[in-house]
C-alpha cells in the first residue's frame, strides 16, 4: 500500500509539472478591484406588459463605484489594466410562477458619467482610480405578457 501511494503521489507530481508546460503564460495582474454598490436600479413594466426594464418611465439604473489599483500598471504606466463588465442574467432572481418563460435579458452600463451604452457582456478597461458605473437591465418576454407579480433581477457587475 505505501508503494502505491507513493507512485501516485509521484505521477501527481509528474501531472502537475507536465501541466505548467504547453500552456500559455499569462501575466498576473497585482492589485486590486473593489466595487460598492451605490443603489439598487428599479424596473418597470411598459404600456404592454411586456417589458420590464430600468429604462422604462419610472424605472432607475442601479448604481456602484469601483475603484481599480494595480501596482504593476502604476509602475509600467499602463493604461488598461483592468476590465469591467455586467453581464445580463439568464433568469430573474425571483418571479411569480411563469414569469420566466419566454424571457431574454439584455443589460447595458455607462463608466463614469458617459452617456454611451457599453453591451454588458462586452469588457471595457479601465485605468487605476476610482470609476462610477451605471447598469441598465431589461427583461423582454416574446410571447404574451409578464403575470402579476413581484419580480426581482440581479446583474452581476464584474472587474477583472
Amino acid at each position: 500500500m505505501a508503494g502505491k501511494r507513493r507512485r501516485t503521489s509521484h505521477a501527481l507530481l509528474a501531472a502537475a509539472a507536465l501541466g505548467g508546460f504547453g500552456l500559455p503564460a499569462q501575466a498576473a495582474i497585482v492589485g486590486t478591484c473593489t466595487i460598492v454598490i451605490g443603489s439598487s436600479g428599479a424596473m418597470k413594466a411598459n404600456p404592454a406588459i411586456n417589458i420590464f426594464g430600468s429604462r422604462q418611465a419610472g424605472g432607475s439604473s442601479a448604481t456602484a463605484t469601483i475603484t481599480a489599483s494595480s501596482l504593476l500598471c502604476t509602475i509600467l504606466n499602463l493604461l488598461d489594466c483592468y476590465s469591467v463588465s455586467a453581464p445580463a442574467p439568464i433568469a430573474f432572481t425571483s418571479a411569480p410562477s411563469g414569469g420566466d418563460a419566454n424571457v431574454t435579458f439584455d443589460t447595458v452600463f455607462r463608466l463614469d458619467g458617459s452617456g454611451a451604452d457599453i453591451p454588458g457582456s462586452s469588457p471595457q478597461r479601465v485605468t487605476n482610480g476610482t470609476h462610477t458605473i451605471q447598469v441598465d437591465l431589461t427583461a423582454t418576454k416574446s410571447a404574451g405578457i409578464f403575470p402579476a407579480g413581484n419580480y426581482q433581477g440581479m446583474v452581476t457587475v464584474r472587474c477583472e
